[in-house]
């Protein structure tokens, strides 16, 4: 039988056929799946790349913002606190708010509302300056905004009659509505200036007891102390009804007289969220600046005395009440050019430590309501 010679086995790299198939080499086959699936992973990786970078050009969504639901503002029962007490009894506030519903809470002192603003109790208060420096320089600029002023005077060192001097303070008791506040910060550091030590414990040359305004009245009239720091009505009603004196009228401690008593702050993040709340609040709160300015002498103690009567269960008589007004001036002007002392006697006083207090001012809807500048002489936005 004759021999079949074999077929000529294809080289590599050649097209098979085999009943009517066409196949392809193992090792073609492998490199060909193996360059799909590295391009189908490129393509892949590319699109990726791409919605990435995509994602990353796109501008961040702007945090949005609304009228809030309730403005809770705080503010004392004190006339150095008169714009407060216009702005709610006769309705400015409510009628520039609209919508947002207005809800009040009534503070002794300053560190306490500033407890309650930074912990969400209160959104925004009327308060003296130094408790707001404090919690600016504890929550490194986070905490409040200065938005505007309120009141300037109107706090004086009163005691009994027998003392003349600050040398006849040594070993007396003395008090200020809370220890931290701006008239506790001022009786401190003004004690420091006389060379007198002074300590928070109570402890010192001089013995200083944070006492509420009240308590301190009847403490002085029942002889327990010696004189108190206090502001306006306080000090006039220790002077009218107690017979105390004037040691101190703290306007002749300021350059031309001119001293805070009473700034308005706000909680940043409630700035932040409701910038529409916080400026229908300062229109209220210029308006009831003005108001005061505009106001006869009886028409501002009349209107002032009917909400003390509603806070303190009686009207201040009506020497108390004139003489207090006297003393003080109403401006929207947060005197900015005197916080660098305000936070030196808060150090001074040792209620605060030494720290940048730059940024504490944002005055620029303050000057959007009233279309004139007042300055934040460097120490904030205006």
């Amino acid at each position: 039988m004759a021999n079949t010679p074999e077929s000529p086995k294809p080289e590599s790299g050649t097209t098979r056929i085999v009943a009517g198939e066409t196949t392809k080499p193992k090792r073609r086959r492998t490199i060909e799946i193996g360059l799909a699936v590295g391009l189908v992973l490129l393509i892949g990786a590319g699109a990726a790349v791409a919605s990435a970078v995509s994602q990353s050009n796109q501008a961040a969504p702007a945090p949005t913002t609304s009228p809030a639901a309730e403005l809770k503002l705080g503010y004392f029962s004190n006339v150095t606190h008169g714009p407060a007490l216009v702005g709610t009894s006769k309705g400015i506030f409510a009628k520039d708010l609209g919508d947002t519903k207005l809800t009040t809470q009534i503070f002794n002192a300053g560190p306490a509302a500033i407890e309650a603003l930074n912990a969400g109790a209160i959104d925004a208060t009327y308060i003296g300056p130094n408790p707001a420096i404090n919690s600016y320089v504890k929550s490194n600029g986070e905490s409040i905004s200065i938005i505007a002023g309120a009141a300037s005077g109107g706090a004086q060192l009163v005691v009994k009659p027998e003392i003349n001097s600050a040398a006849d303070l040594k070993g007396k008791v003395l008090s200020t509505p809370q220890l931290g506040g701006t008239q506790d910060v001022a009786l401190r550091a003004w004690l420091g200036h006389q060379g007198f030590t002074t300590n928070t414990d109570g402890s010192g040359d001089v013995n200083i007891n944070p006492t509420e305004n009240a308590q301190s009245l009847k403490l002085f009239q029942d002889g327990k102390l010696d004189g108190a720091w206090l502001p306006e009505p306080w000090a006039s009603r220790l002077v009218l009804e107690a017979g105390a004196k004037v040691l101190v009228d703290e306007k002749d401690l300021w350059e031309n007289g001119d001293f805070t008593t009473t700034i308005l702050i706000v909680n940043k993040k409630f700035a932040a969220e409701h910038p529409e709340t916080v400026k229908a609040l300062l229109k209220g709160h210029v308006e009831s600046v003005n108001w005061l300015n505009n106001a006869s002498a009886a028409e501002k103690a009349s209107t002032i005395n009917a909400v003390l009567k509603d806070t303190a269960g009686k009207p201040l008589p009506a020497n108390v009440i004139d003489r207090a007004l006297q003393n003080i001036k109403f401006t929207t002007d947060p005197l900015a050019g005197t916080y660098k002392k305000l936070l030196q006697d808060g150090v001074d006083a040792g209620t605060t430590k030494t720290a940048d207090i730059n940024g504490i001012f944002d005055l620029r809807t303050l000057n959007e309501v009233e279309g004139k500048k007042t300055s934040a002489a460097g120490l904030g936005q205006d």
